[in-house]
């Protein structure tokens, strides 16, 4: 006969054995999942500024994105605050911002010509936290396409911001491939546009934003070198003309003095050599006087454009001074 009065040991035994699994189980998946955890933990502590998540929402991050920028407790620092936590490397190489010891800090960059410049900063950090948090294989898979992207999109100026990175970051470029290409690039190529869709839900609004303040740059930066070149040109020019003239001149008064000398000793044969002889003179003195006008006009010009140089030179000191958390900001100049 079934012993009834043995039921509530067994079933406390089952529960005992059901509760302890359950223990082991959340312990693992609690020391499986730990960087989430504390991740968790630190989304629910943290209060964005209003700065902040306007930055978030520009930068067009996914939940999973929004996750990990926050994580990060994310702040807007002053250059004080963000030289002491993002110290410099090379000493011509402002930062404009940088994850360390676990958080994100971007350098408050005022000038509204730079438009865009934090969110595109705010993006590439907390790639570099994402990159922290992915598993070893991942990153293998991820390196060979980085790699390739970054083979298809290479240029002068991004080989030589890799080269920064491999001196002062030995054995991280595939960390900052991961960053700069899905924040600065259009074409990416499709298995990375997918991963990447895990974070933001317009990657190319981010890469908009970037060409539009870059673009900024590269303008100022290409008109002054058309400005220098047309300055070499026409200094050039004018030097040669000015020699030309120096030489015209001083010949048209040697002859002038002979002339002169000739008629006051009765050295002209007749009025007709005279005059013809005159008459030469004077077309070359006139000649030399709208020469000196073309030349004056020509210097004149010049000087406009070397005063157009002189002031996009302001404009692209202004700009570098406006990112550069050391020197400090100052307005710019307008043309």
């Amino acid at each position: 006969m079934y012993n009834t009065s043995h039921r509530p040991k067994l079933v406390g035994g089952i529960i005992a054995i059901v509760v302890s699994l359950l223990l082991v189980f959340a312990g693992g998946w609690l020391f499986l999942n730990r960087q989430f955890v504390r991740d968790q933990l630190s989304v629910w502590s943290y209060e964005p500024s209003a700065q902040i998540a306007e930055i978030n929402d520009r930068a067009s991050f996914t939940d999973e994105g929004t996750f990990h920028f926050y994580a990060t407790h994310p702040e807007i620092a002053s250059a004080e605050v963000f030289n002491q936590d993002c110290p410099r490397q090379e000493p011509n190489s402002p930062i404009l911002g940088c994850y360390a010891s676990g958080r994100i800090y971007i350098y408050d960059v005022t000038n509204e010509q730079l438009n865009g410049i934090e969110e595109v900063t705010a993006a590439h950090e907390m790639l570099h936290a994402v990159w922290e948090r992915t598993s070893e294989e991942e990153k293998a898979r991820l390196t060979v396409l980085l790699e390739a992207a970054y083979d298809r999109n290479k240029s002068a100026e991004l080989e030589e911001r890799m080269a920064y990175y491999d001196r002062n970051q030995p054995g991280e470029v595939v960390n900052e491939l991961h960053s700069i290409l899905p924040t600065e690039v259009a074409d990416i190529g499709d298995e990375l546009e997918a991963y990447y869709q895990k974070y933001f839900t317009d990657r190319q609004a981010v890469v908009a934003m970037h060409q539009g303040y870059s673009g900024v740059f590269k303008d100022l930066v290409s008109r002054a070198d058309a400005l220098y070149a047309e300055l070499q040109t026409t200094g050039a020019q004018i030097e040669q003309a000015s020699t030309a003239y120096d030489q015209s001149v001083a010949q048209l008064t040697a002859d002038i003095e002979s002339f002169n000398a000739r008629a006051a000793s009765g050295g002209f044969s007749s009025m007709a050599q005279f005059n013809a002889e005159r008459a030469e003179l004077v077309a070359r003195s006139t000649q030399l006087e709208n020469d000196r006008s073309a030349l004056e006009q020509q210097v004149a010009a010049y000087n406009q454009k070397y005063d157009e140089y002189q002031q996009i030179g302001s404009q692209i000191e202004a700009l570098n001074r406006s990112i550069d958390s050391i020197a400090g900001p100052q307005e710019a100049p307008s043309l």
